[in-house]
């Protein structure tokens, strides 16, 4: 296979790097940023598949420049940056990486809430700046026992639930539709789900129906007790109106793992002891970054041998 043209559209794992260079004849579009139309002139033909993340996927103009362009194999479960519908009508394959995240993601958005109720990392700078001397840090809020809405009752979502469930939290969830053989609650309006929770975790995928589902009115219902957990995708959450109410005191407080417009993080947010930020690492574990490159390997390689995708999108 070393003469299959892969390109990878942004730097990732060094082990995903190293495992397509050895397989493959590899292209970094990254190191292109001065010449992209010649290498595109030049090397178009060659490219067989394209490897993205959700930093860069493959959108339509880089489907229009290569045209014998097989399969896009993302390094995430999100495909947002995918123009799918192209994909599709051009008969291109679609891979991502299901399941292997699944854990990560959902231990993350635990540990976001927990951090949050328990004013884990305000503690910590209190500790470590010597106010315990003399400081008083007040109380914080438990977390079991407190109602928990779930907005998408996926792979994720379900994780987020059975955790919850472990702190003997009463769960309620918000989907396009009821799941079966679940006792979880469902509502059809995610309003509803806000304010009937203490607790709304965002775990859905991002689509044009998801983008800023969690707007002013949910944000409203949710209530200055209320906390949001976002671990899906930035733009699920009207980020704007999240930073509104958390400085006017409507909501009681946020944990972010993602952001409308990654790297940018609005800096209203920094001062802000009720709001715990951290930079997308939903699945930035070693054994899971290594478990979603094997399984981009295996689905590229499956293609090119003619076998059965792995995890097929389309």
């Amino acid at each position: 296979m070393n003469n299959i043209g892969v390109l990878m559209t942004c730097p990732m794992l060094a082990y995903l790097e190293k495992q397509l260079e050895s397989r493959f004849n590899l292209f970094k579009m990254w190191n292109l940023s001065s010449s992209k139309p010649d290498f595109f002139k030049n090397h178009s033909g060659s490219i067989k598949a394209v490897v993205g993340d959700t930093t860069v996927g493959a959108d339509s103009n880089m489907i229009d420049s290569l045209p014998n362009l097989e399969i896009v194999a993302s390094y995430s479960v999100g495909l947002d940056k995918i123009d799918l519908e192209k994909c599709k009508d051009k008969g291109i394959k679609v891979t991502n990486t299901p399941d292997v995240l699944t854990d990560d993601v959902a231990d993350l958005g635990i540990g976001l809430a927990l951090a949050v109720l328990r004013k884990i990392c305000v503690c910590d700078h209190f500790v470590k700046s010597g106010n315990w001397i003399n400081g008083d840090l007040g109380l914080a809020s438990k977390f079991s026992g407190k109602s928990v809405g779930i907005v998408g009752l996926g792979r994720i979502g379900s994780a987020i639930a059975k955790r919850s469930e472990a702190f003997n939290c009463h769960i309620s969830y918000h989907s396009r539709s009821e799941k079966p053989n679940t006792n979880y609650k469902y509502y059809s309006n995610i309003v509803d789900l806000a304010a009937n929770c203490q607790i709304l975790f965002v775990a859905c995928a991002l689509t044009e129906e998801t983008r800023h589902i969690v707007n002013r009115k949910v944000i409203d219902a949710l209530g200055p007790k209320g906390i949001l957990v976002n671990i899906g995708r930035g733009a699920c959450v009207d980020e704007p109106e999240l930073v509104s109410a958390l400085l006017e005191g409507r909501l009681g407080g946020a944990g972010v793992d993602v952001f409308e417009n990654e790297p940018e993080v609005p800096e209203e947010l920094f001062a802000l002891e009720n709001v715990v930020l951290v930079p997308h690492v939903g699945s930035d574990t070693e054994e899971t970054s290594n478990a979603m490159a094997d399984l981009v390997i295996s689905n590229l390689e499956a293609h090119f041998k003619g076998e059965p995708l792995l995890t097929p999108v389309t």
